[in-house]
């Protein structure tokens, strides 16, 4: 009966998580616009409409990468921080990578010099760390302790 719990937990904090990771997309790609932002109702909607397709995005590229880690997870009781961010940035970058987001690779020719990280790069790493850092404060601090015998 625990572990029933214990999925809705999950299930409740990868949503919360993935509106964290939504925002900081939405901050990501909108930020440099948001000195601007006035109290204008449309710009507003705007924003949180950007932020919610983040979410919606970040939720549905990494659900595969997303489900393996939390089993992985719960079955060694891994209750680190950063190992909960670094899964959270790993988690979004195979996503990233996986649905063919990521610019196709170039040649490097003395012609061009190699491309530097993009900044949707920097921005899928951000929000793969933050979705690591609300998943641990909610729910990974506690990883397996679902199975307490005694």
């Amino acid at each position: 009966m625990a572990l029933v719990g214990r999925l809705f937990v999950i299930f409740f904090t990868v949503i919360l998580a993935s509106m964290a990771a939504g925002v900081v997309i939405a901050f990501g790609i909108l930020g440099t616009q948001w000195s601007s932002v006035s109290g204008d109702p449309v710009e507003r909607v705007f924003f949180w409409g950007t932020a919610f397709i983040g979410a919606t995005g970040a939720g549905a590229v990494s659900i595969l990468p997303m489900v393996v880690l939390i089993a992985l997870a719960e079955t060694f009781k891994v209750r680190s921080l950063a190992l909960n961010m670094l899964g959270g940035v790993a988690m979004l970058m195979l996503g990233y990578y996986g649905a063919g987001f990521a610019p196709p690779s170039y040649e490097e020719s003395i012609d061009h010099p190699p491309p530097a990280v993009s900044n949707e790069l920097q921005i899928t790493a951000a929000a793969g760390a933050v979705f690591g850092l609300v998943y641990w404060l909610l729910t990974g601090r506690n990883a397996g302790r679902w199975r307490r015998t005694g």
